[in-house]
C-alpha cells in the first residue's frame, strides 16, 4: 500500500515564536505545560543568565549560564530580543540561537508578560504569534488566586491590581482566549498554533513543491 501521508506534512517550514500571556491566575502556566507535554515540535525558550546554576540545573536545558563579560558581549552585539535584571542577576532571550533554530522549523514557546511580548514583537514581527489568555471574570480570577492558598490577602490584592493593568493590554495581541474551562482553552490554543504553522509565508517548502507541480 502506498504511503498516504499528505505531501504538505513533509514540507519544510520556518518555525515561530509562540507567546502566551495572562494575568496571574488566568492559566498561562498550566496551558504552557500542557502544550509542551502534548506537542513535540515546540519547546520552551531557554534564557541566558548570569545567575549561577542551582543544584540539578543543566546548561542549555534550564538556562544558558554565562558570566558578566559574556552577557555584556551579547548586549553589545545586540544578541538579545529582550533582557532585564532580576534580583541582581541578568536574564535575556538569545536572538542568535533562536533565529538559527527557527530556520530549521523549530517552534519556541514564551511564557512572558506584555512588556516582554512588546520587546520581542518589535525585534522580530514576522516570527511572533501573540496569544493573551483572559479569566472568565475578575471574581473568578480572585477565587483562583485564593484557592492556591499561597498568599496573604494583601498579596492577592496587589496581584489583582496588577492583573487589571495587564488585562488593559489585551488588544496588543493577535489572539485572545477566555479560559473558562482549561481543557477547552487548551484546545483553542492548539488550534491557533496549528493554523499559524500552516500560513503560506511559513511554508518555505511550498515554492519548490509548487514549481515541481507546474513543471
Amino acid at each position: 500500500m502506498a504511503d498516504s501521508t499528505p505531501a504538505q506534512e513533509a514540507l519544510a517550514r520556518r518555525g515561530l515564536m509562540f507567546i502566551l500571556s495572562s494575568p496571574s491566575g488566568a492559566g498561562k502556566t498550566t496551558i504552557s505545560r500542557m502544550l509542551l507535554e502534548a506537542d513535540n515540535e515546540i519547546r520552551l525558550s531557554v534564557s541566558v543568565t548570569t545567575r549561577p546554576p542551582r543544584p540539578g540545573e543543566k546548561d542549555g536545558v534550564h538556562y544558558y549560564f554565562v558570566d558578566d563579560a559574556e552577557f555584556d558581549r551579547m548586549v553589545d552585539e545586540d544578541d538579545f530580543y529582550e533582557w532585564a535584571t532580576v534580583f541582581g542577576h541578568r536574564y535575556g532571550t538569545p536572538k542568535g540561537r533562536i533565529r538559527a533554530a527557527l530556520k530549521d522549523g523549530q517552534d519556541f514557546l514564551f511564557d512572558i508578560d506584555w512588556q516582554g511580548t512588546q520587546q520581542l514583537y518589535q525585534k522580530d514581527q514576522q516570527d511572533v504569534v501573540r496569544v493573551f489568555i483572559l479569566p472568565p471574570s475578575i471574581d473568578e480570577l480572585r477565587r483562583r488566586l485564593e484557592a492556591r492558598g499561597q498568599d496573604e490577602k494583601q498579596v492577592i490584592d496587589a496581584r489583582m491590581e496588577r492583573a487589571r493593568a495587564e488585562i488593559s493590554h489585551w488588544d496588543a495581541y493577535d489572539y485572545v482566549v477566555i479560559n473558562e474551562n482549561v481543557n477547552a482553552c487548551f484546545a483553542k490554543v492548539r488550534e491557533i498554533l496549528d493554523a499559524e504553522r500552516m500560513k503560506r509565508q511559513r511554508q518555505t517548502g511550498l515554492i519548490p513543491f509548487v514549481r515541481e507541480l507546474m513543471s
